[in-house]
């Protein structure tokens, strides 16, 4: 069998903003409404995203990921958008999707994302079910494993957040998991580490025992809207880590234009090979590839 390949994308927030309701902009979500017409929407452009997406469907990946953050601040109609955008990227069966914190930007809406986008998060084992996480889902060789770290923060807060109930129950997949010959990813919206203490995963010192404990073969997030590779430890080595910059996003500051990743996965003897291509936009509005690595 030849390898199996996963596109990698994250962050769209999804250009343009539909005008919110005067009733949608309380508490935080006036904040976020004031950032975008003042900053975010000079950098997050529809064409961007649709230049990226177009050159990702043409290299024709087995499956893609897609680690959160498809919306801005969680209005209604956002949320209509996104599942016709999703529709546009492809089938549920086709691609997964995780949660990010702007997707559950207030209390109010922090569940909408399950409704609207349910058969793209959805685990096998769930049919007929509401969605919940951790989530489970088998493609080719791979295991892939969402989990949710979409929580509700206060204004300029945008920390993640996953849970004892989601912690023990990830314990138990990927202990059953290790058991077979499964490429297993870990899908998350914030990265494992973090210098930046309002962007932080809270309790991501209890999600790194738990990969020394039981491992993964890769884990990919978001959130940070920036090239990222670290390796983390794993009970049979080094396990990597990857970020990816804004699939909307115009270069600016300290941040990349956008990008995603793409993946091939092998199983060779008793080992697995994995190597990462990377893919983003450049000056002249075209996507070219900006670096290879043999991860594994």
């Amino acid at each position: 069998m030849g390898a199996f390949t996963l596109a990698h994308l994250s962050d769209p927030h999804l250009p343009p903003l539909p005008a919110p309701r005067f009733s949608e902009l309380a508490s935080k979500r006036v904040l976020g409404y004031l950032n975008w017409r003042r900053n975010r929407h000079r950098f997050h452009r529809r064409d961007v995203l649709d230049v990226l997406l177009s050159d990702m469907l043409a290299q024709s990946p087995h499956h893609i990921a897609i680690t959160g953050d498809i919306v801005n601040l969680s209005l209604e109609a956002e949320f209509a958008a996104s599942r016709a955008w999703l529709r546009s990227v492809g089938s549920p069966d086709l691609v997964t999707v995780i949660p990010g914190n702007h997707d559950a930007y207030v209390r109010t809406a922090k569940h909408c994302f399950v409704d609207a986008w349910c058969d793209y998060v959805v685990g096998d084992d769930m049919a007929g079910r509401a969605a919940t996480f951790p989530a489970v889902r088998r493609r080719g060789p791979l295991a892939l494993i969402g989990v949710s770290s979409a929580v509700p923060t206060p204004p300029f807060m945008a920390t993640g957040w996953l849970g004892r109930s989601q912690l023990d129950a990830l314990a138990q997949i990927l202990s059953k998991l290790s058991l077979e010959k499964v490429f297993r990813i870990l899908l998350i919206h914030h990265p494992l580490r973090s210098d930046a203490h309002a962007k932080r995963l809270t309790d991501s010192a209890e999600l790194l025992a738990l990969l020394r404990q039981h491992g993964v073969e890769l884990v990919l997030h978001g959130h940070d809207h920036v090239h990222s590779t670290i390796f983390i430890d794993g009970p049979q080595g080094s396990i990597p880590a990857i970020g990816v910059p804004s699939a909307s996003s115009l270069a600016h500051g300290r941040y990349p234009a956008a990008a995603y990743n793409l993946f091939s996965i092998k199983r060779d003897g008793d080992a697995w090979r994995c190597g990462l291509t990377v893919r983003g936009i450049n000056d002249a509005f075209r996507v070219r590839e900006i670096r290879q690595i043999r991860l594994i």
